[in-house]
């Protein structure tokens, strides 16, 4: 069996399921190469738990867990079937890596999950899982959570952090340039994946340029170091994404394509 890759998407705002961007084909072309996959399991900032919660539900929901948006989202749905065998392999992987996990057999999939997967499998085809993030999850943690999901690869599986390059919603607006710090903080974060410089994307608060402002609080960039240590020192491809919203870095990696 064919090793699966490790990828980072940018899920940006729920937007983007309608709105695909520079982005969206090139999700779905990429997702071509996932046609193989026997699942992809997904971290994503926007399932937050004590502990680490892994998804058993056979048929998850698709949760549409934001507001004040387009009507026309609230009717999207994401039909993937879930792989209830799969949550409690993975669960036990986290334990033997020093996590607190359980099954969630109710958990559907929220945004951060779904939006991407309608551009990398809109077929919803292949049988998704989340794994939760933990409340107290920081850069050292986020790392081992990549380390201990690395392993499911060899089986074909996908491992997907779904978060976004930049994220700071407070300066969002519909009309704007992209801001200069956003395009400085992903140059920078660019470098350093293609780099293989796992350690200047765990010290990312000290070095990288802007850190702060394009991440006031770190959910949202803690999943590209889960899927940079998921990768397992794979040769990283970078995916140019563009900005949206003037401060919203869309920018994705992939590791593993063949």
């Amino acid at each position: 069996m064919q090793r699966a890759p490790a990828l980072f998407v940018s899920h940006g705002s729920p937007t983007f399921a309608l709105e695909p961007g520079l982005l969206g084909s090139q999700l779905t072309t990429l997702g071509e190469r996932l046609a193989g996959a026997t699942a992809i399991v997904v971290v994503s900032p926007h399932w937050q738990t004590c502990g680490v919660r892994v998804m058993g539900a056979p048929r998850p929901a698709t949760m549409h867990d934001f507001g004040g948006f387009s009507p026309e989202l609230y009717t999207l749905s994401y039909p993937a079937p879930g792989l209830p065998s799969l949550a409690a392999e993975t669960a036990g992987l986290l334990i033997e890596h020093g996590f607190t996990a359980l099954v969630d057999a109710e958990r559907g999939l929220d945004h951060g999950a779904w939006v991407p997967l309608r551009y990398l499998r809109p077929e919803a085809d292949t049988p998704v899982l989340q794994v939760s993030m933990p409340h107290n999850l920081d850069v050292d943690s986020a790392l081992r959570l990549g380390k201990a999901l690395a392993p499911l690869r060899d089986r074909g599986v996908a491992v997907l952090g779904s978060g976004s390059l930049t994220h700071n919603t407070r300066e969002a607006r519909v009309t704007r340039e992209p801001e200069d710090y956003t395009r400085q903080f992903a140059a920078w974060a660019k470098a350093a994946v293609l780099a293989g410089d796992t350690e200047a994307l765990r010290d990312y608060r000290r070095r990288a340029p802007s850190a702060l402002r394009a991440h006031p609080t770190d959910e949202h960039y803690l999943p590209l170091l889960v899927a940079a240590a998921a990768a397992a020192g794979d040769t990283p491809m970078a995916i140019d994404g563009g900005v949206t919203y003037g401060v919203l870095s869309m920018d994705a990696y992939a590791w593993g394509i063949h």
